[in-house]
């Protein structure tokens, strides 16, 4: 098999992991990989190859990282819509009870009993509430 050949299948490889892992550190290599291919193709010597592979890598990587995509999230998920589709979502509250400062209820969501807890600055009134947050098993709500 030719060296840009193998330099491709390799690539080709990484491109089918990073399918899998949802990460896009592994394309970073695979462009890398490519660039040493094309060197290879071009008749460069292997150690071109491997230096010019070894900078594009490094350097998308590094690309990546300042990009957006490369940032790690420090949201918090209870209350992230795009974690749990309940976040929006309108439950019915009949009635309030005080218990600890706040105020909390049960009512029925999704053919279950939940406990609910008002968000913090709001008054306590019945009716249609919108979750705002889920913290475990309790939804907290806020009047709509």
């Amino acid at each position: 098999m030719s060296d840009w050949a193998i330099w491709f299948v390799i690539a080709g490889g990484l491109i089918a992991a990073e399918l899998f892992t949802g990460t896009f550190y592994l394309l970073m290599i695979a462009v890398g990989l490519t660039a040493g291919g094309l060197l290879a193709l071009g008749g460069a010597l292997l150690e071109w190859q491997l230096l010019a592979a070894s900078a594009v890598g490094i350097v998308a990587v590094l690309l990546l990282r300042r990009s957006r995509f490369g940032r790690v999230r420090r949201g918090r998920i209870n209350d992230d819509p795009n974690q749990s589709l309940d976040i929006g979502r309108t439950v019915e509250v009949p009635a309030w009870q005080e218990k600890g400062g706040s105020h909390v209820a049960r009512v029925p969501y999704r053919g279950a009993l939940w406990d609910v807890e008002l968000e913090a600055g709001h008054p306590p009134e019945t009716g249609p509430c919108i979750i705002r947050e889920i913290r475990g098993s309790r939804l907290i709500v806020a009047p709509r």
